[in-house]
């Protein structure tokens, strides 16, 4: 068994003292009250029992209104059943109809010591699910929910079984699905990389022709790199070594293609030729989970390459990416640049990653920072600015900062952490929870929810809220003899011992690195701040105010502009730019800023101030509105919806005639992964959703695909281009010449017009065009019309009567047997009728219209 890393400092000397020094120091009022108090047993009991009717709630309210369907729909009371619902892009992929929220849940339950209702969980699982089922699926999310879930359920059952106390039936049938399910996911692996494709499909694999899948080239990091855990325990539960080695392949050539001189890795890799296809690089989305399994991999497998290589990246991490309290995401060639100036919401995981590392005080100061944020917006936003506002609000009852919460907790005996999951507790009640379950938030700013309860909140929120509240003599098992997947399943740490490494394990020597103390051995809080119980409080009072919540004004020397950022979900610097605004930081040199200002200077706190210099223009840029304009019938011109251009693509002010062509809608909607329907989308103006991803890389995803155009439809409810003013859309900060097609941008209610339109006909033919060239705006007005109607002779065709009015005549002739009418002359005034345009005209006969130059067959303005 190769050397364990736990770090719990419980049994270091001197730990003991330093409790007694917390629970005394936690008499005294900490900052924000009662934040740093002890918490007495009964308070701990009080909350504790508090999440578990939470929990009955939420899965009550699963069993009772979903079961057998894959997820809860909390607001509608329904189950959510992938194919009868709107399709929602990538997060269906989730979806595979197999009880997803049932199967995540199931060792939970032994958790919060409800094993009577595991026991029946676990009866329904073997009776209801089905892993064969025509549907693809998302291989990482099924890899950790589903495989992962099923292992853990197996690994709780059997020791139950062991103990000689319940589940006497129980026969491994979980472990025969996980095996089986294994299987299903194999296909995925076969590339010439081993890295595995992105999706497969559970009944036909990849390559089959009746897949519908196998047509990806790439897969985001943590997606390869995420199967470790999972893949490992199968093999050495089942005895076949298939699983681990596959696993193992993805994890050795995500290694082999780190950048050797900062040792990162980027975000999306094409699984063929292991090329790099985004090259940003930081712990939060998309790769996350890759850094997270290569230590826990170590634990659980007692590998010692797994943990080399961790630490390599880890010094990495905290070289380049880690700007204590910030995590920021940077190039992975040239480290020293900064990407974005925003995080996002995944990244909270990485403080309790901190903490199995050893390295405390860093995992406090960034969990200090997240736990400011949600005081200022309730919860995390799913991405945040480097100045604490929201980039995008929604937030999906993400577990993530629990998690960090209770790992801090478990490493320091804090009460503070237990405060901090207090609130946590409090804000789901107070926010999220709704009637049926609980719902997730649309937008940290508005409050509003979202149809939604994700299965990792069942699986992951109350595992690490109740561990947290639970002293080790209340839980069912020793917790300490196992390890948590990146979606909180159990799996025990004895595999280690159970089967020797697969075939190939140390497939490169060691390479010679520089070592810390910590490379090895995981350090005591003793050792780290000797004779200092107070050393979180010391390290997080730095962080205290960070956002501004709960401080006093002061007037800073130096005037802010507060940008409306949240208008339009730009990233900060790219709408400067769009302004004619450049931005370059201050030296850092000395403490002294540019007009004497002295620089406040806090140990550990890094602060940048950004100048700006507006750019000398000879004139004010205006954004110039462009249209699309549905021609097809039934539209046929009359409705004209306002676009925003795109500062890149092709430039539809200079095309006489505009871009036509057929919309169909992208899938997934937002373009932010793999065209799914390229050779429908081929040829035709896509239709994508805003959101998740710059418009940058979808317009190059649906270029890619074929797409002879592109119209992005807003992702906020209700905005329309009445209320708000039209921008232009930016690049990504990369390269957009590329990029050839047009582009354009509506809100979301013209977006509505267009979607629904789409819907109720099966062809929608759209012009996208600027504003002065659409197609119901006539040259000039026709002048006076007189329009007269009568009955001619045979031979009258040719010459018109004398006396008629001058100016145009249009004469309707009837031949005489068809139709007796009564000599009439049509002089009604004051009619009105509605032009395409929505603009109200006269348009009686014998007045001056303009006339578009095509409309409906019965419209009484056609021009004849």
């Amino acid at each position: 068994m190769g050397a364990k890393l736990f770090c719990w400092p419980q049994g270091s000397p001197g730990i003991a003292m330093m409790l007694r020094a917390l629970l005394l120091t936690g008499l005294l009022s900490w900052a924000n009250g009662q934040e740093g108090q002890a918490m007495l047993p009964e308070e701990k009991s009080q909350i504790r029992d508090q999440i578990v009717e939470m929990f009955d709630h939420a899965y009550g309210s699963y069993m009772k209104y979903a079961y057998p369907a894959d997820e809860l729909m909390p607001l509608s009371c329904r189950g959510r059943v992938r194919g009868l619902e709107p399709n929602r892009g990538d997060i269906d992929d989730s979806l595979g109809k197999f009880s997803l929220t049932l199967i995540d849940t199931l060792d939970t339950l032994v958790v919060l010591n409800k094993l009577d209702e595991f026991e029946d969980a676990v009866r329904r699982t073997l009776r209801d699910v089905r892993l064969d089922n025509d549907v693809v699926v998302s291989v990482f999310e099924t890899n950790i929910r589903v495989l992962g879930g099923l292992l853990g359920a197996h690994t709780m059952a059997d020791m139950l079984r062991q103990r000689g106390e319940r589940m006497q039936w129980y026969g491994d049938e979980l472990l025969h699905m996980a095996k089986e399910l294994g299987h299903r996911l194999l296909p995925a692996f076969n590339t010439t990389s081993g890295l595995p494709y992105p999706r497969v499909n559970l009944r036909y694999g990849v390559l089959n022709p009746l897949s519908r899948t196998g047509t990806e080239s790439d897969t985001c990091t943590a997606c390869a790199g995420t199967m470790i855990l999972e893949f490992a325990a199968l093999s050495r539960l089942s005895g076949e070594a298939v699983f681990e080695e596959n696993a193992r392949k993805a994890l050795d050539v995500l290694w082999e293609k780190r950048q050797r001189g900062s040792d990162l890795v980027g975000t999306v890799i094409n699984i063929h030729n292991g090329d790099w296809v985004r090259r940003d690089s930081g712990v939060g989305a998309g790769i996350d989970s890759y850094y997270e399994y290569l230590m826990k991999a170590y634990v659980l497998l007692g590998d010692n390459v797994y943990l080399e290589r961790f630490n390599t990246h880890y010094r990495a991490i905290m070289k380049y990416i880690s700007q204590p309290p910030l995590l920021l995401n940077v190039h992975m060639h040239n480290p020293t640049v900064s990407v974005r100036s925003w995080m996002d919401s995944l990244l909270a995981f990485f403080p309790g990653l901190q903490v199995l590392r050893g390295d405390l005080k860093p995992a406090i100061e960034t969990h200090e920072m997240l736990y400011q944020v949600t005081k200022q917006h309730k919860f995390l936003p799913e991405a945040f600015t480097t100045e604490f506002r929201v980039h995008w609000g929604q937030h999906p009852l993400r577990p993530e900062f629990a998690e960090s919460t209770y790992y801090l907790y478990k490493a320091t005996g804090d009460p503070y952490y237990l405060r901090v999951g207090q609130s946590i507790v409090e804000k789901l009640n107070a926010h999220a929870r709704v009637p049926c379950g609980f719902a997730a938030v649309q937008d940290v700013r508005t409050g509003a929810h979202e149809d939604r309860m994700d299965s990792f909140f069942l699986a992951e929120m109350f595992k690490y809220l109740y561990l947290l509240f639970s002293e080790k003599n209340q839980l069912h098992f020793d917790i300490d003899d196992y390890i948590f997947t990146t979606e909180a399943h159990l799996l025990p740490v004895s595999l280690s011992t159970s089967q020797p490494p697969c075939r190939g394990n140390n497939t490169e020597a060691a390479t010679a690195v520089e070592e810390d103390l910590f490379t090895y051995t995981c350090p005591s809080t003793q050792t780290l701040f000797p004779n200092n119980p107070s050393f979180a409080k010391t390290i997080r009072d730095s962080y205290k105010y960070l956002t501004g919540v709960g401080r006093a004004f002061h007037a800073s020397p130096v005037r802010g502009i507060d940008l409306p950022l949240h208008d339009h979900s730009m990233e900060p610097v790219e709408f400067l730019r769009s302004m004619g605004v450049s931005l370059t930081p201050l030296s850092e040199a000395g403490t002294t800023g540019t007009w004497g200002v002295r620089r406040e200077v806090h140990k550990g706190v890094y602060r940048v101030k950004l100048v700006a210099e507006v750019t000398q223009t000879t004139e004010e840029e205006e954004v110039e509105p462009l249209l699309v304009q549905l021609i097809s019938p039934p539209f046929l011109g009359r409705t004209v919806l306002t676009a925003g251009p795109a500062k890149f693509g092709m430039d539809l002010t200079k095309q006489e005639h505009g871009v036509k062509g057929s919309i169909v809608k992208t899938s997934p909607y937002t373009a932010c992964g793999p065209i799914e329907n390229a050779e429908e989308l081929s040829g035709h103006i896509a239709l994508a959703q805003r959101g998740d991803c710059m418009f940058a890389a979808k317009a190059h995803r649906l270029q890619e695909a074929g797409a002879i155009g592109v119209i992005f439809i807003d992702h906020r409810e209700g905005s329309n281009s009445a209320e708000t003013p039209l921008f232009q859309m930016v690049g990504d900060g990369g390269s957009t010449a590329d990029i050839t097609i047009p582009l354009v941008f509506l809100f979301s209610q013209e977006g509505a017009l267009l979607t629904s339109a789409l819907e109720d006909h099966s062809n929608v033919d759209v012009l996208m065009l600027p504003k002065e060239r659409r197609l119901d705006k006539a040259e000039k007005p026709l002048g006076k019309m007189n329009i007269k109607f009568r009955l001619a002779e045979e031979g009258e065709l040719e010459d018109g009567e004398e006396g008629e009015a001058r100016g145009p005549t249009l004469q309707f002739v009837l031949e005489k047997g068809e139709v007796v009418l009564e000599e009439e002359e049509y002089k009604q005034q004051g009619d009105s009728c509605l032009t395409p345009g929505d603009d109200h005209m006269q348009c009686s006969y014998g007045q001056t219209v303009t006339s578009p130059p095509s409309h409906s067959p019965n419209d009484p303005n056609t021009d004849p």
